[in-house]
């Protein structure tokens, strides 16, 4: 908990930021960040160097345009609610036996009425026969539209680098994107810093959080001179030295509107850290993730609350602040990771066994109702009276899947504070502009009930530790981090392992014979893509009933229009991260 007269310094910074950052320009903000990260665009590869045709891919969202959900039919004043945070478990429907048309006469219902046809019972119309379908062509050029492939270079400050490179994409199902991704080195400290963030209630948190969370780690480890010279730049105006060289993807983003707030806010943290006897050489990685973490959160809900220059910068503050996002950060140091995750994000290593092989080692634990651990912590968080209501349904009161997360203030303010700044607001903007979602949590008694608190992992890197996977849960919807590890694997060596048929499956029918031969035959297929978190994605989304890729699934989950998508798929993003194995060689005991 933080202090009164802490709170109080903290909250007559922000107010004396009017005077401090003045309103500027847009270009004037992008110079401020510049000062403090030097950035990388990294060069996007293209296979086919062929874009999907723009008439196409906008036919299918006209026709997405045109269909509206009606309201739900079910008594369960939550249902909608509990549906958008945490949506139920997509149903995978098979490929090869069972072909999308099997797929669409079971799960997409025509009418006798021409433009009219139901999603599960739910009634959509259109002007025009859909057709949820996409060439090659077009389905590499979604897939592959915002990948990302950086290599490292192979020394840095520190010596050789950890990092030989990382390949990295997205796949959204929410219009917007809710998932973030973040990438930089560290330039004051050793190691690297990746992160996945997966958004809810909107993209707001996770669009701060992505931008926000690697400064606070990274200044958690500079040490104290180095802190000293970035305050005295401050004082006296001058340049600020680059405190993270970030690999951007050119249709990443920033809050321009927020950047001297987020700087002022970074000011008063490493402004503390220097107060503090304690911090000399700076903190170790795995006390700077936990720090980073818990800092970031207090100060999103503390900018909710104070004054702050102007109306956007405050309606961009009450967004973050009642969205929310789960996060996993890996530090990579020379010879360890340390890994910090709250939420249902994973972390998965890849382990190449001594007979080529592949293994996955989880690295985080999923924060969810499935966590029979996690559940107990919450549980014992609150009166026993509460018992069965804390998590119903396998929710947070029956509405937030994850247990864990940065923002979601309507889960950790009281009531009457939530209330307070939510009619301060009605008086200046219209708060349904903000696109908040207005709800009373049922049982909600003795808040807080969600913390952002991070589990810390550390773990010693091992010749045959070869890549590491960062997804969003979209990813792990779909597929298993042993299948996760084994794609990957199997990606980078070009080599498919199969294991010796068992004396069980020689003792098959013809029928079973057959489906132990399409499994086997999908294993050797030959990967289509040279991006490994393409890959994954498109197994993701396009695996039929034995493993093998079918085309015509992967083409028409694709094509799914804006309302359908989010039904049967959440958005994805995968960074997989190689390392030089044989740099862990030497430091192996």
């Amino acid at each position: 908990m933080l202090s009164h007269e802490r709170i109080n310094r903290r909250k007559d910074s922000l107010i004396l930021s009017r005077e401090i950052w003045q309103p500027c320009p847009a270009d004037d903000v992008e110079v401020t960040l510049l000062r403090l990260s030097c950035s990388t665009h990294c060069q996007q590869r293209d296979s086919d160097a062929i874009e999907m045709p723009g008439r196409v891919y906008a036919s299918v969202l006209q026709r997405a345009s045109s269909y509206t959900l009606p309201p739900t039919s079910t008594p369960c004043q939550y249902a909608v609610l509990s549906a958008f945070y945490c949506p139920k478990p997509r149903q995978a429907f098979p490929c090869h036996s069972s072909s999308w048309s099997t797929f669409r006469s079971q799960h997409l219902h025509y009418s006798d009425e021409p433009g009219h046809w139901s999603q599960r019972k739910q009634h959509f119309s259109t002007h025009q026969d859909l057709a949820f379908h996409l060439n090659r062509v077009q389905v590499n050029s979604i897939l592959r539209s915002n990948e990302q492939v950086v290599s490292v270079p192979e020394f840095d400050s520190w010596g050789l680098s950890t990092v030989t490179r990382f390949d990295s994409n997205q796949l959204a199902a929410n219009i917007p994107n809710e998932d973030r991704r973040s990438a930089a080195t560290c330039l004051h400290s050793e190691g690297m810093l990746f992160g996945v963030f997966d958004g809810h209630g909107g993209a707001a948190c996770a669009q701060a959080v992505s931008e926000r969370l690697l400064y606070y780690i990274a200044v958690s480890m500079m040490p104290r001179k180095t802190l000293e010279k970035l305050e005295k730049c401050m004082e006296h105006g001058r340049p600020i030295p680059p405190i993270l060289q970030w690999y951007k993807h050119h249709a990443d983003i920033n809050y321009r509107e927020s950047a001297s707030l987020y700087i002022n806010h970074l000011r008063v943290f490493w402004q503390e850290l220097l107060e503090s006897e304690e911090h000399a050489e700076g903190m170790s990685p795995a006390e700077a993730l936990d720090r980073a973490f818990k800092r970031l959160d207090s100060d999103i809900s503390l900018e909710a609350q104070v004054p702050l220059s102007n109306d956007l910068m405050k309606n961009t503050a009450i967004q973050v602040a009642f969205a929310g996002c789960t996060a996993c950060v890996a530090h990579i140091g020379t010879d360890s990771i340390h890994l910090a995750n709250t939420g249902d994000c994973r972390a998965v290593m890849g382990v190449q066994e001594e007979d080529g092989s592949w293994s996955a080692l989880l690295l985080s634990d999923d924060h969810n109702s499935q966590n029979q651990d996690e559940v107990e912590r919450i549980k014992a968080q609150h009166p026993t009276s509460e018992r069965d209501t804390v998590i119903t349904d396998d929710r947070l009161l029956g509405v937030l899947m994850p247990l864990r997360a940065f923002g979601d203030m309507r889960f950790k303010w009281s009531c009457e504070l939530q209330q307070s700044i939510l009619s301060g607001l009605e008086s200046r903007v219209d708060v349904d502009s903000l696109n908040l979602y207005q709800y009373s949590l049922p049982n909600y008694l003795t808040p807080p009930y969600l913390d952002v608190t991070p589990d810390i992992k550390y773990h010693k890197l091992r010749p045959q530790d070869r890549f590491l996977i960062l997804a969003t849960d979209g990813l792990w919807d779909e597929l298993g981090s042993e299948e996760a590890v084994r794609l990957v694997g199997e990606h980078l060596s070009g080599i498919h392992l199969q294991a010796p048929v068992s004396r069980s499956e020689r003792q098959v029918k013809l029928g079973q014979m057959l489906e132990l031969l399409m499994k086997r035959r999908a294993r050797a297929a030959p990967a289509v893509d040279t991006n490994a978190a393409t890959h994954l994605i498109r197994h993701a989304v396009g695996t039929g009933e034995y493993g093998e890729l079918c085309q015509e699934k992967l083409s028409s989950m694709l094509a799914l229009p804006e309302d359908l998508a989010r039904m049967y798929r959440d958005d994805i993003t995968v960074t997989v991260v190689f390392l030089n194995s044989d740099l862990a060689r030497p430091h192996h005991r």
